[in-house]
């Protein structure tokens, strides 16, 4: 278990990482003050290597500059360079009916359109962090109506081209979890009163379809009535992504004033994802597994990917601090080393975000298309904040 000292010096290490290594590892050098927005895709000590934006990460970026300055510090750098991204998602990237894109260039021409709204659900938190930051009422109204859309997409209102055909008719899991913790964000930063029911519908399709409890997993994805489909895309697990979904749960679970079942939920995710994805050789969670321990199909199955051990720590520590169980301390600290002796960059800062199953480092860029300043910023800031809240 970790003393009281032991858990002030990790809020401690926590925030000096944050404000520290990683925050100025992007900015100020990623404002893009001709275009707006950010310039994102970097290489290990921050040389740009594409002026391309994508648009979920620029969502991301602006989230997180927002809620430094309305939780940190209010520092007018954090205020203004969340200003350029919340503009330059706003006003250059929707195609002309409605739909955002999810790549384009430096000045926001479009590149590339994906069939799905996770855009959308980034550009919610970005839109309502930023009000709450700046007072904008306008940014406020965009960001319900954002969310209004992600509604409509989540329930079928809003259709987009299909991806498959009917042959083999599923459902995933990102769909719920995003739509949680979009709805959670929304919530703490300017409020909506769709977000508490929304919420408790979404922990219950993740709960009746994609828990298994007789098998101890969490499904990526099922048949639309929540049943395993036994094929290599249907048996395939991702333990990071699971994990996500379980610290979301624990915190819906402590905004419900520690409401047992959630957390009895939460912490059953966590168990079942850790043991399918923690490599007992070298440490760290894997990237994919498949649920009878099949081949997987993905060639980068048994990677270790930055994000999975960002959301694994958070799990762990939040685990710990409603249970007090040794369990999730020792899981805590086995990740926290692990993650910070592997993919920490002393000299540049920030993480490196690809490594194979041995922790040699796969490539070296900290910046492309789906990693940017969002997942480790936001463990890093959400551990520091949790354990401050828990020792009130």
């Amino acid at each position: 278990m970790y003393t009281n000292e032991e858990l002030d010096n990790l809020a401690e290490f926590y925030k000096n990482q944050l404000i520290n290594d990683t925050v100025p590892f992007w900015f100020p050098r990623s404002y893009d003050h001709e275009f707006g927005g950010y310039l994102l895709m970097r290489d290990y000590d921050g040389t740009l290597i594409d002026t391309d934006k994508a648009v979920w990460i620029q969502g991301r970026a602006c989230w997180l500059l927002s809620t430094l300055y309305n939780t940190v510090e209010p520092r007018q750098e954090w205020l203004e360079g969340a200003r350029l991204g919340y503009e330059f998602i706003r006003d250059k990237c929707f195609n002309p009916d409605g739909k955002m894109y999810f790549h384009v260039d430096r000045e926001g021409n479009p590149i590339r359109m994906r069939r799905y709204f996770f855009s959308e659900t980034f550009a919610v938190i970005a839109s309502a962090a930023y009000a709450k930051a700046s007072g904008s009422g306008e940014a406020a109204t965009f960001a319900r109506e954002m969310f209004t859309v992600c509604l409509e997409y989540a329930n079928g209102k809003r259709v987009m081209d299909p991806k498959f055909e009917d042959t083999r008719p599923s459902k995933g899991i990102g769909i719920p979890m995003i739509m949680c913790n979009t709805a959670q964000q929304l919530r703490e930063t300017i409020g909506d009163p769709r977000c508490d029911g929304a919420i408790m519908g979404w922990i219950k399709e993740i709960e009746e379809n994609f828990v298994k409890d007789d098998i101890r997993c969490v499904m990526e994805q099922v048949s639309l009535d929540g049943d395993i489909i036994d094929h290599i895309d249907g048996r395939t697990l991702n333990p990071g992504h699971a994990i996500e979904g379980a610290w979301f749960i624990l915190h819906e679970a402590i905004y419900r004033g520690m409401d047992q079942h959630l957390i009895d939920l939460g912490l059953r995710m966590l168990d079942y994802m850790w043991e399918k994805g923690w490599d007992e050789e070298h440490g760290g969670i894997l990237y994919f597994r498949d649920v009878y321990n099949k081949p997987v199909q993905e060639y980068w199955q048994d990677m270790k990917f930055w994000w999975p051990q960002n959301e694994t720590i958070i799990a762990c520590l939040l685990a710990y601090l409603i249970t007090k169980d040794e369990k999730y301390s020792t899981m805590h600290k086995l990740i926290h080393d692990y993650a910070y002796k592997h993919f920490h960059d002393s000299e540049h800062g920030e993480w490196f975000g690809y490594l194979h199953k041995d922790g040699s480092i796969a490539q070296t860029a900290k910046g492309n298309m789906f990693k940017g300043p969002f997942h480790l910023p936001r463990q890093e800031w959400y551990c520091w904040s949790v354990i401050n809240k828990f020792k009130v």
